[in-house]
């Protein structure tokens, strides 16, 4: 195969891609984690770590509080600066929307700032059969 044919067959192949938007929505630290359980499995936690997003509209706090969970241990919360949009797709049962993930970890840090998650948009869509 020529260099040129063989070029030609990689830029046919580029132009047949689609873009792919980026499923990222939004990334933070964890807050309060050192108010909650986080300690009594903090060797569990490790990017990549799956996450789950559970709504507090009863909170005293702030009713749009949103708790992170690993199974079923409170980890802390969205930061409140960032919750108002989960907190309303949560509240209305859209638990299905986003997938959540421990991006960073750095023990080192204060605790506030040693867990840092990643917020995705779940892809639905059914897969291509080429």
């Amino acid at each position: 195969m020529t260099e040129e044919f063989a070029a030609k067959e990689v830029f046919a192949s580029i132009r047949q891609q689609r873009y792919e938007p980026s499923r990222f929505f939004m990334d933070f630290h964890i807050a309060g984690f050192a108010y909650y359980d986080g300690l009594e499995i903090i060797q569990e936690l490790k990017p990549g770590t799956r996450l789950e997003l559970v709504g507090e509209p009863d909170n005293p706090h702030d009713p749009d509080a949103v708790a992170l969970y690993y199974r079923n241990k409170k980890l802390g919360y969205i930061p409140s600066a960032k919750n108002e949009l989960f907190s309303t797709f949560l509240y209305f049962g859209h638990q299905d929307l986003f997938e959540t993930y421990i991006q960073s970890v750095n023990l080192e840090n204060h605790p506030e700032r040693q867990f840092r998650a990643v917020v995705r948009v779940k892809d639905h869509r059914k897969k291509r059969v080429d």
